[in-house]
């Protein structure tokens, strides 16, 4: 326990139905016996219908009308001199280093306010410590609180938010306690922009789902059922694996898919699976409630995430949708991108298929559904991996001992489980 300490989680969208991972981590560390306060950037567009409690709980710092927050940051910043000076400075070089005719400099001066509401509030709530998920505008909005108040502040950094969004990431994390990310990829791409090493540190994402072993597999000669759960965006490769079912049809396997999710590419995916002719065999299924997906997940022989880069070079980290479905012990195929192979070690706890390859993404999909024995194994060693590497229990460990002097981890046998 740590005494007299309460920690801000600040998020873009709190809590969200797309970022769910998020608000696991928030609920986990307040199960540990941690005062924890939740802010939002904005309201949620997607909410997570079964956070209620949360939803009520969590602060949100942009109002509908902008002129208020303009309004209430004014006053924020008046009443907190002793930290105006130090928050001026940074914002006015930080502006200056991007350049101050470009419209993104102007963006920071609006978070810089955002920060100075953000400060007050933390001061209001006695709160000791800022974690921030993403290092883009929430990171920005926490800078500057820390600079307004002198609370200091921690930053996860995902995926989109270095590789896309990636603004001012040296300064973000000179100024943080630490910065944390979710891969070794990660880790070297940041050391690579010249962040120290020391600031650096790798936290994955911890998954909920407990494990429910003894999932029998299905014979060989029944249908073979393929399941994905994604946001359907390009950079998940939807399209590959619509492509590879469509070898698969070709090569006579009977094949049954569901495609788990909405996004702006659906409509183009549902066009494209009638141009391949797998009406009868793809099923779009929509969104799924948090609460279904275990027992979904259990009635699939593969789970696939087809990840490449988007034409912006957009990309995944590490999927926690492939963390949910090792758990379950069902046996994952994804491809050798960003921090997957991490997670998925070829042949050991799954398979990777080359991006953007559906012929390859085919092959490793025949060899699962000819080999019952194959997908069994995966399942074991990849539920075990996520148990050990990338469970909730050991990462918040892992980031409480980052950002909580005198943290002390509950011993193995006390340890909370990690199950929903």
């Amino acid at each position: 326990m740590i005494r007299a300490s309460r920690i801000a989680y600040l998020a873009p969208e709190l809590p969200a139905a797309t970022a769910i991972f998020v608000y696991d981590e928030l609920l986990g560390v307040m199960r540990r016996g941690i005062a924890v306060k939740s802010i939002s950037v904005r309201q949620p567009i997607i909410p997570a219908d079964d956070q209620g409690d949360l939803r009520r709980a969590t602060e949100v710092l942009y109002p509908r009308l902008p002129v208020m927050l303009v309004l209430d940051a004014l006053w924020s910043a008046l009443r907190l001199r002793r930290g105006l000076a130090r928050a001026l400075g940074w914002l006015a070089s930080d502006m200056a280093a991007i350049g101050i005719h470009r419209f993104s400099a102007w963006k920071l001066a609006f978070q810089w306010l955002a920060g100075a509401r953000l400060a007050r509030i933390l001061l209001r709530d006695g709160c000791t410590h800022l974690h921030v998920h993403f290092a883009h505008t929430s990171a920005q909005i926490a800078m500057y609180a820390s600079a307004f108040s002198g609370i200091p502040f921690s930053i996860t950094a995902h995926a989109n938010d270095i590789f896309e969004r990636g603004l001012l990431l040296e300064r973000k994390a000179r100024r943080s306690v630490k910065m944390l990310t979710i891969s070794d990829f990660n880790r070297e791409f940041l050391l690579s922009l010249g962040i120290a090493p020391q600031k650096l540190a790798v936290v994955r994402c911890g998954v909920v789902f407990g494990r429910r072993p003894g999932r029998a597999p299905h014979p060989a000669d029944t249908v073979f059922r393929i399941g994905t759960l994604c946001r359907l965006v390009e950079k998940k490769g939807v399209d590959d694996l619509l492509r590879a079912i469509a070898l698969l049809h070709h090569e006579a396997v009977p094949v049954k898919a569901v495609i788990v999710g909405e996004g702006p590419q659906r409509e183009a995916l549902e066009r494209l699976s009638r141009e391949l002719g797998l009406d009868d065999r793809v099923e779009f299924a929509g969104a799924m409630a948090h609460g279904a997906v275990v027992e979904w997940l259990r009635s699939l022989d593969v789970f696939v995430l087809a990840c490449k880069k988007d034409v912006n070079g957009d990309m995944d980290g590490i999927p926690v949708a492939l963390m949910e479905a090792m758990s379950q012990e069902v046996p994952v195929i994804s491809t050798r991108l960003s921090g997957i192979p991490e997670l998925v070690v070829h042949d050991r706890t799954g398979l990777l298929a080359s991006p953007g390859d559906p012929a390859d993404l085919a092959r490793h999909l025949q060899r699962l559904a000819s080999d019952p024995n194959l997908r069994a194994t995966l399942g074991v060693a990849g539920a075990e991996h996520v148990r050990t590497e990338f469970g909730q229990d050991v990462n918040i460990n892992r980031l409480l001992s980052h950002i909580c002097p005198g943290y002390r981890a509950p011993a193995p046998s006390a340890a909370l489980a990690s199950t929903s």
